[in-house]
Formats: C-alpha cells, structure tokens, sequence
C-alpha cells in the first residue's frame, strides 16, 4: 500500500548540552529544508527537556540529534526516557555526529533510530526519515 503524506513531514534538529559544534547540524537542517521537510532548529545547549517540550508543540514527526561532545550515552536515552512519558511514541529519534559503533548499536536497542556517522550522504539520511514518517505517522 503506498501511502501518501497529509501534511510535510516536521523534524526538529537539536545540539543538546554544551557542544557549541553546530556546522553539521545547520548543514542537516538546511538539507532537509531542501528536500521538502520543515525544519525546527533549536539552537546550541539545549537540555533534553527542552528538546522534547519543543517536539511536544511543534508536533514533530522526528527529532534529530547532532552530538560530538562524546554524552550521546546519557543524552539519548534521556530523550527517549523523556519521549515515552510524554507519550511521544510516533516520533522518531535519529541523530548523528562522532558516536561508535558499539554504542550505535547500543542505543538502538533501546529505540534509538538509525544513527549517522560524518561523511553520510544527504540522500541516505533524508530517504531514511522519509521511510520511517511514511511508515510509521498516523494519517
């Protein structure tokens, strides 16, 4: 069954914590504009609190997480943790930035998405939230 997308597909790229790295994640979001998305772009040293309040009313279908500062252990599962009591269960958690494998894989198993390492294409990263919203958003 193909389904059709209502509405574009909404996703909120977030820099949580005191990483002030921010290249990669402007560069995502403005790819994601590019490739029909709207995009919600919180800024550098967000909490995770204050990354999933905003998802909650901006009404995001993904949250996308760019990390370098090496706390993608702590973040993510907070933001998941965060995520399920608000009941945000339709919503996506990707993210990327310098996280090893091991500990990709480990965040996955807990509901992580597909996390993405530098120098992944575009295309991969906006096919990848595409499939899932198609799939997974209620219509």
């Amino acid at each position: 069954m193909d389904k059709k997308l209502n509405r574009p597909i909404r996703v909120l790229v977030a820099k949580v914590g005191l990483d002030g790295h921010d290249r990669g994640a402007k560069v995502i979001a403005t790819s994601l504009r590019d490739a029909g998305m709207e995009v919600i772009y919180t800024g550098l040293r967000q909490t995770p609190e204050m990354v999933v309040n905003a998802a909650l009313q901006e009404d995001v279908d993904a949250i996308g997480i760019s990390i370098l500062s090496g706390a993608h252990m702590t973040v993510f599962p907070k933001v998941m943790e965060l995520m399920k009591a608000k009941q945000l269960d339709d919503v996506l958690l990707t993210g990327g930035g310098i996280i090893p494998e091991a500990d990709m894989e480990k965040l996955k198993q807990i509901g992580v998405g597909e996390l993405f390492a530098p120098g992944t294409p575009m295309a991969s990263i906006v096919k990848y939230i595409e499939d899932w919203v198609t799939t997974n958003r209620a219509f």
